[in-house]
């Protein structure tokens, strides 16, 4: 995604707005498949670090990834608004589920892509590559997550 959309692209595009380490991201709404309450996790020893757990979605073993971790925030204990969503996305061309865990969920809404912009090289705290670019809704800035690069580094 970036400021400037061709004629094929839509003027907006849905996203769930989600709160991580006290930042607000977006995901495209068109990957989310399910939102759950956390659930039991199981550990798995020597896994990377922000993909350490497994949960169970209706008889289906998936990935948990903490993004939160991949951004250097920290890692909070979960609470009462803790939740997991679960996204279908394309990894090496094969559909993957991975749930990914978010601090709070907020709402599906729409951005305007023309107010998307590059992420800017200089003064951001996270890694350029993995961001597609951050919007803006109102005066709020919402970070939209490359969520299929983060997914596929080391």
């Amino acid at each position: 995604m970036n400021a400037t959309a061709t004629g094929a692209e839509t003027a907006s595009f849905e996203a769930l707005t989600l709160c991580l380490g006290g930042e607000v991201f977006a995901i495209d709404a068109n990957c989310v498949r399910e939102i759950l309450d956390l659930i039991p996790v199981t550990d798995v020893p020597g896994a990377r670090p922000f993909v350490n757990g497994l949960v169970n979605v209706r008889g289906r073993v998936v990935p948990l990834a903490d993004l939160r971790l991949k951004f250097a925030m920290p890692a909070t204990p979960p609470t009462v608004d803790t939740r997991i969503v679960v996204v279908e996305i394309d990894l090496a061309g094969e559909a993957t589920v991975v749930g990914l865990l978010a601090d709070k969920v907020y709402e599906v809404t729409e951005i305007a892509r023309s107010s998307i912009e590059s992420t800017p090289e200089i003064g951001m705290k996270w890694r350029p590559d993995f961001i597609q670019g951050i919007g803006k809704r109102g005066c709020e800035f919402i970070v939209i997550p490359n969520i299929v690069r983060i997914l596929s580094s080391d």
